[in-house]
């Protein structure tokens, strides 16, 4: 038997053992930043003035990753409506900066669960992240020079569409046995299905010369799709990386929407969404972080980060990104995704609502 090569032998056992990886980042970054941020002359109560935001964005952090949509989604309305309840009030730039530092570190965790069960599709996650780029970094720009009533109608519209498209999408984890799908392959290691060995199980991927791909899951179950209709994804990634880098959310909700009007089969576009939503979302807090001087608006700096919030968000949201998959086998995602949707409408109606009466306000000013 041909042994297999060092590489794959690490990226398997990389997968066999990532969740001692994914939960040492978040230790690792709370150690950072209690070490190294500059968070000026504090005393030891600073660091657990907000411990109870963890129970908050583990939550919504499970939630999100079970349904497969972008974790700001849920945390940026949390932080406008409830946080000022119990705590004060966040500027909208930090709003959206909390959510996306939060969302990578969550999103990140849940696409390596995802890649360990072989429902990732790097290739093709790789293009979207590609084109992507530009439209994250011009919608984080913008985020630092738009008025806050605009920014509240902006995140209103891109709710009340990813509401839209959740009620209509089919989101549900069903098995690929389904009517649409193929039959599971009882052994992914037949002679007619891949069995790549720096997989875990009898997973593996191999596309043809036609470009038909075919993809096995490490429990062998198969799925078979080709990677065609490029521009309409592109189409709905450039919208929605604009939303991601402007509100810290919109790729995910309008990105799987793409992917299922390809033919990707439902569980592949979770998976890969995943990859892309975390790319992007990283892409988006390091602009959020260090590119206001840049653009003559709000100037952030690392001095400016609440390090006291994020350092109990992200390991919440780690968390969550690993408890999601075993969420979804137990729960009916379909319930889920209604009530999310439902909360998206209701948040929606109530950022108009806030954008109407700032308007109204600066008009007020103005006279």
């Amino acid at each position: 038997m041909i042994e297999p090569p060092s590489s794959s032998r690490v990226q398997k056992s990389f997968l066999k053992y990532q969740h001692v990886f994914v939960f040492l980042a978040p230790v690792l970054f709370v150690s950072g930043v209690y070490l190294f941020a500059p968070t000026g002359d504090v005393s030891g109560g600073y660091w657990f003035e907000y411990w109870w935001l963890s129970v908050f964005f583990l939550m919504g952090a499970t939630i999100v990753n079970t349904v497969g949509i972008s974790g700001s989604a849920l945390f940026v309305p949390f932080l406008i409506f409830i946080f000022p309840l119990l705590a004060f009030p966040l500027e909208p730039e930090t709003i959206v900066k909390v959510g996306l530092i939060s969302e990578s570190f969550g999103l990140s965790s849940s696409s390596i669960a995802f890649i360990q069960y072989g429902l990732v599709d790097r290739r093709l996650a790789l293009t979207i992240v590609g084109g992507s780029v530009p439209f994250v970094v011009g919608g984080a720009l913008l985020s630092f020079i738009i008025p806050e009533p605009l920014f509240h109608l902006a995140l209103g519209g891109a709710l009340l569409a990813a509401s839209y498209l959740l009620f209509r999408a089919d989101l549900g984890h069903e098995e690929p046995s389904s009517e649409s799908d193929p039959e599971p392959a009882t052994d992914g290691g037949s002679p007619e299905l891949p069995n790549d060995d720096d997989k875990l199980g009898p997973a593996g991927v191999e596309t043809d010369a036609d470009g038909n791909v075919t993809r096995v899951d490490r429990e062998g179950d198969n799925y078979r799709y080709t990677r065609g209709g490029y521009i309409e994804r592109f189409a709905n990634y450039a919208v929605g990386g604009t939303f991601q880098g402007l509100a810290g959310f919109g790729s995910g909700e309008l990105g799987i929407i793409s992917q299922l009007r390809t033919e990707v089969p439902v569980r592949v576009a979770i998976g890969t969404n995943h990859i892309i939503v975390a790319t992007t979302a990283i892409l988006a807090s390091l602009v959020h972080v260090f590119g206001g001087g840049f653009v003559g608006g709000h100037s952030l700096s690392l001095a400016s980060t609440p390090w006291n919030i994020v350092v109990w968000t992200v390991p919440a949201t780690v968390t969550g990104g690993q408890i999601a998959p075993y969420v979804s086998n137990t729960l009916d995602t379909g319930t889920i995704k209604k009530g999310v949707g439902g909360l998206f409408a209701v948040i929606a109606v109530a950022l108009f609502l806030m954008a109407a009466s700032g308007v109204g306000l600066r008009l007020g000013l103005g006279s």
